[in-house]
């Protein structure tokens, strides 16, 4: 079963990867940061109706990014705790993650009793 979780979890980290990819690049410290969209950045700017739809699709990216690049954490340390041999227990009762919650999630950091719960 942990193949299969593996399988899931490169899978999607290479589809976030090619997304992230599309919406903007690495910076030095190794985050993510949106860019501009090429046809925007192509687009000479004529008034201020152009330069609020930069700034909205700027915005836009940015959101998106942020969030694509939290998922992607989260592959990330899931992997790492395969890795490490501790793949599939809960961060906060340290109980196992219930199969059919990884067989949807194979990311999640949390069982189903505490799935609401920030970690």
């Amino acid at each position: 079963m942990l193949k299969i979780y593996k399988t899931k979890l490169d899978e999607e980290k290479k589809l976030l990867e090619d997304e992230l990819g599309t919406l903007g690049q690495v910076d030095k410290k190794g985050d993510w940061e949106a860019t501009p969209d090429d046809k925007m950045v192509t687009q000479e700017v004529q008034d201020e109706g152009d330069m609020a739809d930069r700034s909205e699709d700027y915005e836009e990216r940015s959101i998106k990014l942020n969030f694509l690049e939290l998922r992607l954490a989260d592959i990330n340390r899931a992997l790492e705790k395969m890795n490490g041999g501790n793949y599939g227990i809960c961060e906060v009762c340290k109980k196992k993650i219930e199969m059919d919650r990884l067989e949807v999630n194979p990311a999640a950091r949390t069982c189903k009793e505490h799935m609401d719960k920030v970690v």
